[in-house]
């Protein structure tokens, strides 16, 4: 829709200012008339939800008022041809126009107006936001001597009765907790509560109850751009980076989690109360995967990890002698789920970080494991339809499936999964490759 709009503004300006150069006339009654129209065609698409209102429209929405603003006043005045023809004047004036209408309409081309996918539970879904203090930790990335704060969303059954599973989700690397909200909303739908935490300093930006703004740390940053590439850090230092990334990622989720099941019995918080304590399940993108498999191996009180596109980082031994990974002997017991992408399915064989998630890992035999042909490592969180251009970018390509496909089918396999080992309801299978 944005880059439609662009290329019909700048149709407009050019085909106008080659009219008023042939005629050698400003023609600013006829220009005044039309910005006043297109600001009442805009009000009335959106009114119509053929826009449907949000940020991404607020830029031009100011810049049309303007104009239309300049242009009313203008006509009210009569000034309408006091300025004396010159074609340098129009042409400077197009292209003007043409760089502001790139401008305002730059929000919409990178965040498009997009279709959400679908949700197909039988519950409404609400949302709440809070703020957990943890007083046994100091936070390790400010100057500030402070206590860790973690951010979480719940999505949950909004005017339901009854306790429901808990399931709490880990971003990726550099994500936020909102990443994969179309997750969240389909499994609050069936009759879950979803937690979905913001990791401060290791989020890409998350804000607090109080309004205390967290952005990614410069230093994590850095070791992250730098840790998959040859030359920076050695394969012992890559080790002792995942051990200081996983103990922070798996210290915010088991706090949450305390947290959370100390609130179910002394808080009168309808979410903490909708909440069954004896059924809890995680999962996550990326690192925030790694992170949900190493909670599963750690925690007796989890029942089902779902991994999406992450190497088994808990199950990593580093031997000094070869100076290379190797996977631990030591059988993972807890239920798991595995979602791969081509980024990761093509590693399984040929980089040792991925050693433990070999298929053939006889310490995984009962776990599912399924692989999207085509898909990449974006592709399982709602960025791609967000913005595919900022997806495309930091993927390094797009995708050759299709983004609803991807994100829909995802859903419901874990859905299904969490469903048959959670709720008991069904029996979970899935195919090897979609």
């Amino acid at each position: 829709m944005g880059t439609l709009l662009l290329l019909i503004a700048l149709i407009f300006e050019v085909a106008f200012a080659v009219y008023c150069i042939v005629t050698k006339e400003n023609h600013k009654k006829i220009k005044n008339w039309m910005r006043i129209a297109v600001f009442i065609a805009f009000i009335v698409l959106t009114l119509s939800s053929m826009f449907v209102w949000s940020f991404r429209w607020v830029l031009l929405a100011i810049l049309l008022f303007i104009l239309a603003l300049t242009g009313a006043i203008s006509l009210i005045r009569n000034k309408t041809n006091s300025k004396q023809y010159k074609t340098s004047h129009i042409v400077w004036g197009a292209v003007m126009m043409m760089v502001a209408w790139g401008f305002v309409l730059m929000p919409a081309i990178v965040f498009p107006q997009h279709v959400s996918p679908k949700v197909t539970g039988e519950y409404e879904v609400a949302t709440a936001n809070y703020t957990y203090i943890d007083k046994n930790r100091t936070e390790e990335f400010t100057d500030e001597e402070s206590n860790r704060l973690v951010n979480a969303e719940f999505w949950y059954p909004k005017h339901a009765e009854g306790t429901y599973p808990l399931l709490v989700f880990s971003h990726g690397a550099t994500g936020v907790k909102s990443s994969n909200t179309s997750t969240y909303k389909e499994l609050a739908s069936h009759g879950y509560v979803v937690v979905a935490l913001d990791h401060p300093y290791h989020s890409f930006y998350t804000v607090s109850q109080d309004g205390t703004r967290a952005f990614i740390d410069t230093g994590y940053n850095s070791e992250i751009s730098n840790f998959n590439k040859e030359g920076i850090y050695t394969n012992e230092e890559v080790y002792g980076l995942i051990q200081k990334w996983m103990k922070l990622r798996t210290d915010d989720m088991n706090f949450v989690i305390d947290t959370i099941i100390e609130k179910t019995d002394s808080d009168n918080d309808p979410i903490y109360q909708h909440i069954n304590p004896e059924k809890i399940g995680v999962f996550g993108h990326s690192m925030g995967g790694a992170a949900s498999v190493w909670l599963g191996k750690e925690r007796d009180d989890i029942d089902a990890v779902v991994n999406i596109d992450a190497p088994f980082f808990s199950e990593l031994v580093y031997q000094k002698e070869t100076d290379d990974f190797a996977a631990s002997s030591e059988a993972y017991t807890t239920p798991l789920l595995n979602i791969y992408s081509d980024d990761v399915w093509e590693q399984l064989e040929s980089n040792s970080l991925y050693v433990a998630n070999k298929p053939n890992n006889e310490q995984f035999k009962e776990a599912h494991t399924t692989h999207f042909r085509g898909a990449k490592h974006l592709s399982f969180t709602d960025l791609p339809l967000f913005s595919p251009m900022l997806a495309n970018i930091l993927q390094g390509g797009k995708a050759d499936i299709d983004k609803y496909y991807v994100i829909e089918t995802a859903n419901e396999l874990i859905l299904e999964f969490f469903d048959d080992e959670l709720k008991g309801s069904g029996h979970f299978t899935s195919q090897l490759t979609y």
